[in-house]
C-alpha cells in the first residue's frame, strides 16, 4: 500500500443516507456540515447527518470537490447552476455559534 492509500473499513450496519440540502456553519476551529432531507411540498427538513471537520480538512474538501466536479462535467457535461441563490435559505443551526 502506498503512503497515500488507506484501508477503509465500512461497517455492514452503516446505511447510506440521501440529502438534498446542506447547511454549513463554522467557528475558529471547525466547520460543521448538516446534511438534510428537505421534504417536498413542505417547509420542513430532517437532519440526516452532522459532520464536523477542521478548517484544514474543509479546505482540502473544497479542492477535492472542485476537482471531482471538473472531472464529472468533462465526462457527463456541464451542470446548470441552481436557480436558487446560495445563502437564500432560512435553515439555521440552532445552538451553534
Amino acid at each position: 500500500m502506498s503512503q497515500h492509500e488507506i484501508s477503509v473499513n465500512i461497517p455492514q450496519a452503516l446505511d447510506p443516507v440521501y440529502a438534498n440540502r446542506i447547511q454549513v456553519a463554522y467557528k475558529e476551529d471547525e466547520f460543521t456540515f448538516m446534511f438534510l432531507h428537505e421534504i417536498p411540498g413542505t417547509n420542513q427538513a430532517r437532519a440526516k447527518s452532522i459532520v464536523s471537520i477542521t478548517p484544514k480538512h474543509a479546505k482540502n474538501l473544497l479542492a477535492v470537490l472542485s476537482r471531482s466536479m471538473k472531472d464529472y462535467e468533462e465526462k457527463y457535461g456541464a451542470i446548470q447552476a441552481p436557480t436558487e441563490k446560495v445563502g437564500d435559505t432560512n435553515v439555521t443551526m440552532r445552538g451553534y455559534s
